[in-house]
C-alpha cells in the first residue's frame, strides 16, 4: 500500500513537474518518502501534489511489472531522462532482475510488490518535505524529499494524524525552546546549544544526584584538561580510528609515515576522558589490592559531527557526560560490568525511563579489520563474556555486527526519539586491549606485573541528550524533583503577597524551587499560566489561608488538593523530591 502510494506520490510530481528527477521512494515504518532532484516544495506545493494524486488515485491504472535486460532497462530510464535510476541499475549485481512497475504512462525502476491498481490507495497524506543527500552522502547532491503516509481506512490515517500532532507537542527542538530550557544562536555554532537557567537547573539537579550515587557505589572523582597533546592520541590509537571526528587545535602536517614535520606541538579537544584518566590510574603503583580502581568524571567532550546529523540537544558537538573507568583485575571484570549495568538501570527506572529502551550487543566486523585493534580471538572471547553476562542477567538484547569501539565490544542502552530515530544514551564497553598501549599494571599477590582490564561506562550518558529524552518522554511534564520551577505561590490579590512571600520563604528553607506570582492580575488567569507552564504545583493563598497559616493546594496530578496547613505540604513534597517520586496524573487538566 504504502509503496504504491510512493510511486503514486512520483507520478504527480512529474505531472506537474516534468523537469524533475526521480531517485528513490521506499515504504517506511510510518508511511513513505520519494526523493527527487528539484527545488525544496512548499507547503502549498504539497496541497497541489496531493490533488493530483486524488486524480491518479481516480483514474484507478492496473499496476503492471514487467522485467527488462541490463542494457535495455539503461536505455529506457536514459530515455526518460532519469540519470538517478541509471546509476541504481549499474550498481546491480550482474545477475539481479530488473524489474520494473507501471501505471498508466508512469514507469518506475522498482523490486516491489505493490497493489493491483492506483485505486487501493483509500487514504493518504503528505506530511512534509525536507533536504537529503543522494545515497545518504554528503558529497553527493542535495535532493528534495517528500514525506507521506498510507492507511487503508480514513480512520486509520486520521488516529497517525493526531498522534503526528502528539509528537510535533513533545519534540524536544521545538518545546524544549518554548520552555526556555535551551536555545541556540547561529554566530556560536551549530551544534553548541545554550543551556538556559531553567534548563541548567535540570542538568545540576541531575549531576548532583548521579555523582552522589557513583560516590556511593565506590567511585572515586576525578577532574582532567579538556584537551591534550596529539601524543596522547597516538598513543591510545585515537588518532589512526578517531582522528575526522575530533576538533584539532594548531597545523598538522605530516610526512608519509604519519609523523608531525610543523615543529609545533599539535593539541585537540577530547572527545573521551579515558586516556586522561589512565595517567590517573599510573600516578602511583597499584597492587591486587588496590582495584577495582573506580574513577568518574562529569566530562565536557567535542566531537566534530557532520553538520548534517546535528539537531538540537540529542547530536551536538559539545556535550557533557557521566564518563567513568574502572581499572580491575580479569577475576573482577564479570562482577564490575554487572554492577555498571546495575547503575545504569537504576539511573533509568529513576528517571521513569526504564521501559523505552532496547539493548545491544555491538560487536566487531572482522571484515573490517583495518577498523580495530587486537586479534580475533580476544574479539570473540570478550564478546562472547558480554553475551553470557546479558542472558545471566536476563536482559533481552539484540547484536549488531560493526559497532563496536575500536578497541572493544560494549553494551549500547538504546532509545528512539517522538520521530523514531534511535540514538544511544548509555554504554557500557568491555576493553581487554588498551592496558597494553599505555603500559598500565598492577602487582598480583606474587609479586609479578599484569595488566588490568577496563571498562569504559556511563551511568545517564550525555545530560544534554538525557534532556531531551526527558522532554519528549513527559511533554514537558517532568516529575517534580527534577522541575526547575516546582512550586508558584499565587495570591488572590495585592493583599496576600505579603503571606505568599512567607510561604515561599519556608519552601526556600526547606530547598524547594519556589517563586511567587505577585502581578496584579486575576487568580484565574494565573493559574492558567502556571497550568501551561506545566508546574506541578500551585498554592493559592488568600484571607482565609491567611489566618490559618494554610495554602490552598493544586496540582497537574489531582487538579484542586484542598486546603492542607503549610507544614503539611512542606513535608508531602520534600518527600515525593527526596524518593524522586513519579506521580501519575490522576485527572484530566481541564482544556
Amino acid at each position: 500500500l504504502r509503496h504504491t502510494a510512493s510511486h503514486v506520490l512520483a507520478e504527480a510530481v512529474k505531472r506537474l513537474y516534468p523537469e524533475a528527477k526521480l531517485a528513490i521512494g521506499p515504504s517506511i515504518d510510518t508511511g513513505y518518502y520519494y526523493d527527487f532532484e528539484h527545488a525544496p516544495f512548499s507547503n502549498e506545493d504539497l496541497e497541489t501534489i496531493e490533488k493530483e494524486m486524488k486524480k491518479i488515485i481516480k483514474e484507478g491504472a492496473k499496476i503492471e511489472r514487467f522485467e527488462l535486460p541490463r542494457a535495455e532497462a539503461i536505455a529506457l530510464m536514459e530515455e526518460k531522462g532519469e540519470p538517478y535510476k541509471v546509476e541504481l541499475i549499474n550498481d546491480l549485481p550482474e545477475d539481479s532482475v530488473i524489474s520494473f512497475y507501471r501505471q498508466g504512462e508512469f514507469v518506475d525502476l522498482c523490486a516491489g510488490p505493490h497493489l493491483m491498481s492506483t485505486k487501493g490507495v483509500k487514504a493518504f497524506k503528505l506530511i512534509s518535505s525536507s533536504g537529503a543527500y543522494w545515497r545518504g552522502n554528503e558529497n553527493n547532491k542535495m535532493l528534495t524529499r517528500i514525506y507521506g503516509t498510507a492507511y487503508s481506512k480514513k480512520d486509520e490515517l486520521k488516529a497517525h494524524m493526531e498522534h503526528l500532532e502528539d509528537i510535533k507537542k513533545r519534540d524536544h527542538n521545538k518545546l524544549g525552546r518554548e520552555m526556555e530550557l535551551f536555545t541556540t544562536v547561529d554566530v556560536i555554532g551549530q551544534g553548541l546549544p545554550l543551556l538556559m537557567p531553567k534548563g541548567a537547573a535540570m542538568v545540576q539537579t541531575m549531576q548532583r544526584w548521579i555523582e552522589d550515587e557513583e560516590e556511593r557505589r565506590g567511585y572515586m572523582r576525578t577532574k582532567t584538561p579538556l584537551m591534550a597533546k596529539k601524543d596522547l592520541y597516538v598513543i591510545s590509537d585515537h588518532w589512526g580510528h578517531y582522528k575526522e571526528g575530533m576538533f584539532i587545535l594548531g597545523e598538522d602536517d605530516e610526512d608519509e609515515e604519519g609523523n608531525s614535520i610543523s615543529g609545533n606541538d599539535i593539541f585537540a579537544l577530547r572527545p573521551m576522558t579515558c586516556p586522561f584518566q589512565y595517567y590517573v590510574y599510573k600516578a602511583s603503583q597499584k597492587s591486587y589490592r588496590d582495584l577495582p580502581c573506580r574513577y568518574g568524571e562529569t566530562s565536557t567532550l567535542f566531537r566534530n559531527e557532520d553538520s548534517g546529523e546535528m539537531h538540537g540537544l540529542t547530536r551536538v558537538r559539545q556535550f557533557t557526560i557521566s564518563e567513568g573507568h574502572l581499572i580491575v583485575r580479569p577475576d573482577q571484570m564479570v562482577e564490575e560490568f554487572k554492577n555498571c549495568i546495575a547503575l545504569a538501570q537504576y539511573c533509568l527506572q529513576t528517571l521513569g525511563l526504564e521501559e523505552d529502551v532496547t539493548y545491544h550487543l555491538s560487536k566487531w566486523d572482522p571484515e573490517n579489520r583495518e577498523k580495530y585493534i587486537g586479534e580475533p580471538e580476544v574479539w570473540n572471547e570478550t564478546e562472547q563474556d558480554i553475551r553470557n553476562v546479558l542472558n545471566e542477567l536476563n536482559i533481552p538484547f539484540v547484536e549488531d555486527i560493526g559497532e563496536a569501539a575500536f578497541y572493544g565490544p560494549k553494551v549500547d542502552i538504546n532509545a528512539k526519539n517522538v520521530y523514531g530515530k534511535e540514538d544511544t544514551m548509555i554504554t557500557i564497553q568491555w576493553d581487554a586491549l588498551l592496558a597494553e598501549q599505555f603500559d598500565m599494571y598492577y602487582i598480583d599477590e606474587n609479586g609479578e606485573k599484569k595488566r588490568p582490564y577496563i571498562i569504559h561506562r556511563t551511568s545517564i550518558g550525555c545530560y544534554e541528550r538525557t534532556l531531551a529524552w526527558l522532554i519528549e518522554k513527559y511533554a514537558g511534564k517532568f516529575p517534580t524533583w527534577l522541575c526547575p520551577e516546582q512550586v508558584r505561590v499565587l495570591p488572590i490579590s495585592d493583599k496576600y503577597v505579603e503571606y505568599a512571600d512567607k510561604v515561599a520563604a519556608e519552601l526556600k528553607k526547606n530547598g524547594i524551587d519556589v517563586t511567587v506570582d505577585s502581578r496584579s492580575e486575576k487568580i484565574g488567569y494565573k493559574i492558567r499560566e502556571a497550568r501551561l507552564d506545566k508546574l506541578p504545583y500551585m498554592l493559592v493563598v488568600g484571607q482565609q489561608e491567611e489566618a490559618d497559616e494554610t495554602v490552598s493546594v493544586r496540582s497537574r496530578f489531582a487538579g484542586d488538593e484542598g486546603v492542607k496547613p503549610l507544614d503539611e505540604f512542606i513535608e508531602q513534597i520534600c518527600k515525593e523530591i527526596r524518593t524522586k517520586e513519579i506521580r501519575k496524573v490522576e485527572v484530566e487538566e481541564n482544556k
